[in-house]
């Protein structure tokens, strides 16, 4: 059982803090252990030299991360990160990024998930994510 588009768009709008909201995040894909969410370029989130900001590209990896752990339980529960790990391999400029969220091993309390973000028109990712969450509900 996994999530509807809907119904993982409604996960977003009903969980998160507006500042996440405002990047603007939208979920292109859910499956039975992953999500894909993009994140649209937007100059507010660019860093000094054009490039987007690590901050940005860190929430919307933590984003991700719920809505593909949400995927594979087929439902949202209360959960909250515990650990993430991010690699920025290139810089973003001027383009969408593209967040595929895969759920590596899914517990009764724990979540682990690996994150790649892809800017559009590239086939390299430009940064990687490890993320680790306490299941709450």
């Amino acid at each position: 059982m996994t999530l509807t588009l809907a119904e993982a768009e409604k996960i977003l709008a009903d969980n998160f803090a507006p500042w996440v909201l405002d990047l603007g995040l939208a979920v292109v894909e859910t499956g039975e252990r992953h999500a894909v969410l993009r994140l649209p370029w937007s100059d507010r989130l660019a860093r000094e030299g054009g490039g987007m900001s690590g901050q940005a590209l860190m929430a919307a990896a933590d984003t991700a991360t719920v809505i593909a752990v949400s995927a594979a339980r087929g439902a949202f529960v209360p959960m909250t990160t515990v650990q993430q790990s991010t690699s920025f391999q290139r810089a973003v400029v001027g383009a969408d990024v593209v967040l595929d969220a895969r759920v590596t091993k899914l517990g009764k309390r724990m979540a682990f998930a690996d994150i790649s973000m892809t800017a559009t028109g590239s086939q390299d990712p430009a940064a990687r994510a490890s993320v680790v969450y306490a299941l709450l509900g």
